[in-house]
């Protein structure tokens, strides 16, 4: 595999978008979403449900999503599949035109719901190429260029792309989370009848938002918790004054260790106090760094819906929803701390609890949104946690 997968720089016929790399690599395509530039680091992801849920996740936050699956679009868009209300994700790229949506929850085109979020996007690339280029040389740092007129200027945007400083050390969750606190009472979707509503909470948890999917804040409230959403950089007496009687660490985008000076200190202090506490992702991760352990940047990263995870304690394997670019180093825990879930498609740690305290976390994502929902047992476990606190029975996992 060459260092460069380069493409003849004079767009073909047709073409009025393309995805070009900091390498000076240039995949043609045709335009969707509004015209313009869009600069990030692109990752692949290789589900094949679920674009919607996937273009709203707040953990896509700097990153373009080269998709796998190649029928993109097919199901259209509504205004229920979100994870959050604005997309983070800065832009996509897509195998097969967009074709008319076939599905009755259908509400609009993607590539109308694109233009609406000021997405760029890229279809009729060979996104097998693109990730093979990931997989084999990392995730580089790319462009997408839509122009209508066909007046593509490639030096400056491979100039781009070189000059974007790249996901290590870039604190991302501080952009993406709410401002203030909010309580959040929505429950599980059910065919015909949409989303629920929390009525009867038996417990509060305070979640802290680092870009924090919905779906996690539903499982949350469908297991009883009267739920209260803080911002990233809510401290420790912000957390507490709630009197939770757990609390929730959330998915979210960007560099773990660069949230150092806020989130890591918080969190150490909850730990202090032996409340029962869960993360998700970079949740999982920023509770790494809060229990003495470090972070490090991966080669391409897990993105996608079919990923086999581990059960160190019961050996069961469980396909699991992932997406993120970082990763714990298992070298640098702690004595107390031990692993408890790993990747079967490279080994990489996935979970970890604490031996004499309330906390642990999964580096996968037990809401799916899109995915299995083979891990949505640890939500139960975490509520267990707080059920044993309080003096209530526990709830079977599974």
């Amino acid at each position: 595999m060459p260092k460069t997968m380069t493409t003849p720089a004079t767009p073909p016929e047709g073409s009025t978008a393309a995805l070009i790399l900091a390498d000076g690599s240039v995949f043609w395509g045709r335009g969707i979403g509004v015209s313009g530039n869009a600069v990030g680091e692109v990752c692949f992801n290789t589900s094949i449900t679920g674009y919607q849920e996937i273009l709203t996740d707040p953990s896509y936050a700097g990153q373009i999503i080269n998709f796998t699956f190649p029928h993109i679009g097919n199901v259209g868009t509504n205004p229920e599949d979100i994870e959050t209300v604005t997309p983070a994700a800065h832009g996509c790229v897509l195998r097969a035109d967009i074709t008319d949506p076939s599905n009755f929850r259908a509400v609009q085109h993607l590539d109308a719901w694109l233009k609406s979020h000021d997405l760029v996007g890229v279809a009729g690339i060979d996104t097998r190429r693109v990730t093979r280029r990931i997989r084999d040389l990392g995730a580089p740092n790319g462009v997408l260029t839509h122009a209508t007129n066909g007046a593509f200027d490639i030096d400056a945007c491979v100039a781009e792309a070189a000059a974007w400083p790249g996901l290590e050390g870039m604190d991302l969750a501080k952009e993406v989370s709410c401002t203030q606190s909010y309580d959040w009472t929505e429950t599980a979707w059910a065919l015909g009848q949409g989303y629920g509503a929390q009525s009867a909470p038996r417990f509060k948890v305070v979640a802290v938002d680092f870009g924090a999917k919905r779906n996690i804040l539903r499982c949350l409230a469908e297991l009883g918790c009267a739920v209260t959403v803080v911002p990233a950089t809510a401290s420790a007496d912000d957390i507490l004054r709630h009197e939770p009687d757990g609390v929730f660490l959330s998915n979210g985008p960007g560099d773990p260790a660069a949230t150092g000076s806020y989130a890591i200190p918080a969190v150490q202090a909850v730990i202090e106090k032996n409340i029962p506490t869960f993360g998700i992702c970079l949740g999982y991760q920023i509770l790494a760094l809060a229990l003495g352990a470090k972070t490090e940047k991966m080669h391409h990263g897990h993105r996608g819906a079919n990923h086999p995870v581990k059960d160190l304690e019961t050996g069961k394997v469980e396909i699991t929803s992932q997406n993120h670019g970082f990763m714990v180093d298992v070298e640098t825990l702690p004595d107390n701390v031990v692993l408890t879930h790993q990747s079967l498609f490279d080994g990489t740690p996935e979970g970890l609890k604490v031996t004499d305290r309330p906390v642990f976390g999964v580096q996968h994502h037990p809401e799916a949104s899109p995915g299995p929902q083979d891990s949505h047992y640890l939500f139960r476990r975490f509520m267990n946690m707080v059920n044993e606190r309080n003096g209530e029975a526990a709830l079977p996992e599974r």
